[in-house]
């Protein structure tokens, strides 16, 4: 009886081993594939380059971008769930005078979500969500591009949403401070 229990033992053991192998993805896979609580890893280390923290000015602010690369993030959406390797971004604007506009580091409390969704390796890019400032307003996407060691470029596209009382309260800062631009240059530092 001992050996049958332990031939059933070892053989879900692994069929176990075998599914959760079957369950990681590359990245770039599309949604409509990847199964449910599977894992999108990045296999060929594409998120890897863009690692660290950079600094851009744009119209007297200065941005401060601190980028992680964090395994395993768990992203719901609406179908299902399931984790992959992401660039995950928080960042810090001052204004000329050094006053902090907006910091999303240093701030446990903060629901602003600046991550990796998908990568272009042969443009070199990465494609990220923003989910806006409060009330999310200027939810879109941001789109790195790797021009050297040192430098990426950065382009934000924000998405239009309509804001009213119902969703957001008056006097909510719906200011989106981080850089509507295409082309700005952060360096790393």
């Amino acid at each position: 009886m001992k050996f049958k229990n332990l031939k059933i033992t070892i053989l879900l053991s692994l069929l176990f081993i075998l599914s959760c192998r079957a369950q990681t993805l590359p990245l770039n896979t599309e949604l409509n594939d990847i199964p449910a609580n599977a894992y999108v890893k990045d296999i060929n280390n594409e998120l890897n380059p863009y690692i660290g923290t950079y600094k851009a000015t744009y119209q007297g602010n200065e941005i401060t971008l601190f980028i992680v690369k964090e395994d395993h993030k768990l992203e719901k959406s609406s179908r299902k769930n399931y984790f992959m390797d992401a660039l995950v971004i928080k960042y810090i604007v001052k204004d000329s005078s050094g006053k902090i506009l907006q910091d999303t580091q240093n701030n446990p409390a903060s629901r602003i979500e600046l991550y990796s969704i998908a990568t272009r390796p042969a443009k070199n890019t990465v494609i990220l969500y923003y989910s806006g400032t409060n009330c999310h307003v200027g939810w879109g996407d941001v789109l790195l591009k790797k021009i050297s060691n040192t430098q990426i470029s950065w382009e934000y596209r924000p998405d239009n949403i309509v804001i009213d009382e119902k969703t957001c309260p008056p006097g909510t800062d719906i200011k989106i401070y981080l850089p509507e631009t295409k082309d700005l240059i952060f360096t790393k530092q």
